[in-house]
């Protein structure tokens, strides 16, 4: 597994040009350009701010400020929803260099990782421009859990890395692959913790939620922000789970290649 890590760290200069033209192809044509990546996730917060603090009165589903909970949910979500739908494709989306170069195929898949969180990044001045409003407004108050905000990142890119490792092979050689996912990804929105605790849920299903390694991340980006207890069962199982993502996405990628090649 670290032998392919390096040839790919080995190829870094590629790397790097191939997630500049990616986000420069992708903002060619737009007005507003990178502030499309804000002004998504701001407006699922809004929608999602009336609709349970203001129409059902539900604000409490969430810490509070409930605005900024929301945001802390749907941004990492965002970079974790716009990853994995892409990294599914980008095999078949590169299918001419994929073939014709002697790159490392797993740089596709992690290109489009490192692209989708350079967006994420982009829009964190936005969130960090809230939180200043909120605790300027006494509402809130920042902590020394603010340190685990990075590793969340680290968690989540580690994570996505793995899973699009596996998606990647799998729409090459069976074109459901990608409406699966998709069904997926909206059914796992509801199953994650982006508008609501995890506290909140049944004590059945909190045990569940646990086992979705993005539960225990956005504990993580959240910790900082908020003076409620952080559960740490969730933490160490989305941290455990996100590395056996990983190695278990690098060793069906591996056994998946030359199939791959022979299809693509």
């Amino acid at each position: 597994m670290l032998e392919r890590f390096s040839r790919i760290w080995g190829q870094r200069g590629i790397l790097l040009t191939l997630v500049q033209r990616d986000l420069r192809v992708r903002y060619a044509r737009s007005w507003l350009g990178y502030l499309w990546t804000i002004i998504d996730p701001l407006a699922m917060a809004l929608i999602y701010f009336l609709v349970f603090a203001v129409i059902f009165q539900r604000g409490d589903a969430g810490h509070k400020p409930y605005f900024l909970f929301l945001l802390l949910g749907l941004l990492p979500w965002q970079w974790f929803n716009a990853s994995i739908n892409e990294t599914a494709r980008s095999l078949v989306a590169e299918a001419k260099l994929v073939r014709s170069t002697n790159l490392p195929r797993e740089l596709w898949v992690v290109r489009v990782v490192i692209a989708k969180g350079i967006e994420f990044l982009l829009s964190l001045p936005v969130l960090f421009a809230f939180v200043l409003v909120y605790v300027l407004l006494g509402e809130t108050s920042l902590n020394w859990r603010l340190v685990f905000f990075p590793v969340a990142l680290a968690l989540q890119f580690v994570l996505q890395t793995g899973i699009g490792l596996l998606l990647a092979p799998a729409t090459v050689l069976a074109d459901d692959t990608i409406r699966v996912v998709r069904i997926a990804l909206r059914m796992l929105f509801y199953g994650t913790p982006i508008i609501y605790t995890l506290d909140k849920a049944p004590d059945w299903l909190q045990t569940a939620l646990w086992f979705n390694p993005m539960s225990g991340i956005l504990e993580l980006y959240r910790a900082g922000f908020f003076k409620e207890h952080v559960q740490m069962a969730p933490l160490l199982v989305g941290t455990v789970m996100s590395f056996l993502f990983l190695a278990w996405g690098v060793v069906t990628f591996a056994r998946m290649e030359r199939a791959v090649l022979k299809e693509i």
